[in-house]
């Protein structure tokens, strides 16, 4: 821990921008999957074709995928963000029409009875009660980002995985555990605030005890 304990400046500020590109990877995989995962559940023959591209991207390596992005985006964090992006849609897609589609047909059909909207039977029935299964989805790939991250640097993208190359090129351990280290913290870290982030939402799913009520009695 030489390294880490002569350097903390560097290796807070890779660290910092590791966060950045996991972060920025994270939220737009959510903003792009959850939408269009929900938009499955309602045009069931899209899912083959759609879950076949995503597992086809999911299988590139993950260096070959930087690759491809560098003639189109050029280097750095722009190129190495789409890419997280692209391996992350089939963990989104699939967990969200999962955790949709594994709903009670008899609460859905006792929303419906109640007069819901099919805006309020998503907002106030499906996301609630699909909630643990979407929040799976987005604790895996954002331990994926985390780690698929530190390839990244290899086309200048920064982040932790320079100090990991730097001590594999230089044969040297101290600075590859420097590097290493902080991305295992940060993925445990990470982790834990998502599960604590998953209870709080828990309350959310207060609002369909109702509609299980009124199924239960149908």
């Amino acid at each position: 821990m030489n390294y880490f304990l002569h350097n903390p400046a560097n290796v807070l500020t890779l660290t910092l921008e590791h966060l950045h590109i996991t972060a920025l990877a994270v939220v737009a995989s959510i903003v792009i999957g959850v939408p269009l995962g929900i938009i499955l559940t309602r045009f069931k023959i899209l899912q083959g074709v759609t879950f076949a591209i995503a597992g086809v991207l999911y299988t590139i390596p993950a260096l070959a995928l930087f690759a491809i992005m560098i003639p189109y985006f050029g280097l750095g964090i722009k190129p190495t963000v789409i890419a997280l992006i692209l391996y992350s849609q089939l963990a989104i897609l699939r967990n969200t029409v999962t955790g949709i589609e594994n709903i009670d047909s008899s609460i859905i059909e006792a929303a419906q009875g109640m007069g819901m909207s099919k805006i309020e039977l998503l907002l106030l029935v499906q996301l609630p009660l699909g909630l643990p299964v979407i929040m799976a989805g987005i604790r895996m790939i954002t331990i994926m980002a985390i780690g698929v991250a530190t390839i990244a640097s290899y086309i200048g993208a920064g982040g932790l995985g320079d100090l990991i190359f730097l001590g594999m090129f230089t044969i040297d351990a101290d600075i590859i555990l420097a590097g290493a280290i902080p991305i295992v913290a940060m993925a445990l870290i990470i982790d834990k605030l998502l599960i604590i982030l998953q209870r709080k939402l828990e309350n959310w799913k207060d609002s369909p005890v109702k509609v299980k009520q009124l199924a239960k009695e149908g």
